[in-house]
């Protein structure tokens, strides 16, 4: 008993030596976190008294005045807006969808996606073509299409472990499904949503027109609608769909980045910045996408304030505008820091939701992953395990052109896509825990960039 209590000591003694100064910080940043942290009542306030948040609304401009006054009220040294010109689409009334199949009409849930344009005024009903790819579309040529409704029912691949990967293979019929559609002569597009959950939730987004190609109405359908649209479509081919939506493109209008910074005490003109997109679509309260980011972003400042952390660069939390449908926000943002001459050395964007922390993606050369990649035994004890190559965001993308190193928080990414934008995507589908250990996790890597640089 003597011998194991003395190995006890001895691997408890060498834990207490072993510990360094960066762990000490690091242990007082979650600390300050989870215990003062303030990301989740902003957070409630964001989603609850603002609310949907869509480039050009008016809860866009509230969410813009409210993240100043927030920063100024915790005392950053400077706060400031960066004016930006951002699309500002309308979706009008509700949407109204039905299959009809000669004998009766059954309702299915849609959401018309984001830039597209309204239907005729008493909708548009037509047969169904279903495809499941692009070259399954372009192999059934005109003569097939014309005339008809296409119905894109790819589902995104419940195989693949990172459920961004499986976004990421089936979105491109959200993003061009009307275009490909319209080149062969369909009248309309219906989208199957991107989610692997079965729900009548339909996941909205946005979608791109080509040039020189009609302009065609496209919507988002359910899960459970497109699963049953397909099965209809097997029983009775020669059924109709038919839809409804009143959506319509407005003048762009004017809005704003909204940036607040501690200046850095030895190395003021480099830069570090820490984001996330202050817009949401607009069935949403916009939650996890991204609210989440951006309150983490802000916290991230505050911990090091409310610690005494005197940074040696200059830090930004940044609300980027109009990533959801446009990117001008981020576009604006990096081209601005180019005129300015601004060194921006490395960039953390927060846009995957407020769920458990795994890791960071990291978009740079080579030696700069690898130095980052050294901090992993720091950061590790708080299950930042998946740390390496990956996707930086969105909207921090534009900045890799000047040679800034990108780090993309990463979430466990399960339950994402049950919320990804639609209308459940609410404050009560945070967890504050989970939040304020991505803000302490994101705090904790801008620490190490700030103290090592890359």
């Amino acid at each position: 008993m003597k011998r194991t209590t003395t190995f006890l000591l001895s691997l408890l003694t060498g834990s207490v030596l072993a510990q360094t100064p960066d762990s000490v910080a690091i242990r007082t940043i979650y600390d300050e976190a989870l215990s003062h942290g303030k990301s989740y009542d902003w957070l409630r306030h964001l989603t609850k008294q603002i609310g949907p948040r869509l480039s050009g609304s008016d809860g866009a401009q509230k969410a813009v005045d409210w993240t100043k006054q927030i920063m100024e009220k915790e005392g950053f040294d400077r706060v400031f807006l960066q004016e930006v010109m951002v699309p500002h689409w309308v979706r009008g009334a509700k949407e109204e969808a039905y299959i009809h199949n000669g004998k009766q009409k059954v309702t299915v849930p849609i959401a018309a996606l984001g830039g597209s344009v309204a239907t005729a005024p008493k909708g548009v009903e037509a047969q169904v073509i279903e495809v499941k790819s692009f070259p399954e579309l372009r192999a059934l040529g005109a003569a097939k299409v014309k005339g008809k409704i296409v119905f894109f029912n790819r589902p995104m691949d419940p195989t693949k472990l990172n459920t961004f990967d499986a976004y990421g293979g089936a979105v491109d019929q959200r993003a061009n499904g009307a275009t490909e559609a319209a080149k062969l002569g369909a009248v309309g597009a219906i989208i199957r949503s991107m989610s692997n959950r079965h729900d009548d939730q339909p996941h909205t987004g946005g979608t791109r027109y080509g040039t020189g190609v009609p302009l065609i109405p496209t919507a988002a359908i359910s899960t459970n609608g497109a699963d049953l649209l397909s099965k209809s479509l097997t029983e009775n081919p020669s059924l109709t769909f038919y839809f409804k939506q009143n959506c319509e493109t407005l003048p762009d209008a004017k809005s704003y980045n909204v940036v607040g910074e501690i200046r850095g005490s030895e190395k003021p003109d480099e830069i570090i910045v820490i984001g996330g997109h202050l817009d949401s679509w607009d069935l949403a309260e916009g939650a996890h996408d991204d609210g989440s980011g951006c309150v983490q972003s802000i916290e991230v400042l505050r911990i090091m304030k409310a610690l005494g952390i005197k940074p040696k660069r200059t830090l930004r939390a940044v609300m980027f505008m109009n990533e959801e449908n446009g990117l001008r926000g981020g576009i604006k943002y990096a081209d601005l820091a180019k005129q300015n001459n601004e060194k921006t050395i490395a960039a953390i964007e927060s846009d995957e939701g407020g769920f458990t922390p795994r890791g960071f993606g990291i978009v740079g050369k080579p030696e700069e992953r690898a130095k980052a990649m050294r901090w992993a035994p720091l950061l590790a004890p708080y299950g930042l395990t998946d740390i390496g190559p990956g996707s930086g965001g969105a909207d921090i993308g534009p900045l890799a052109q000047t040679g800034t190193v990108l780090f993309g928080f990463k979430p466990d990414s399960q339950r994402y896509f049950d919320y990804h934008h639609t209308p459940v995507d609410r404050f009560e589908a945070v967890s504050q825990r989970e939040l304020e250990l991505g803000a302490a996790s994101m705090a904790a890597l801008t620490y190490l960039l700030d103290q090592y640089g890359l």
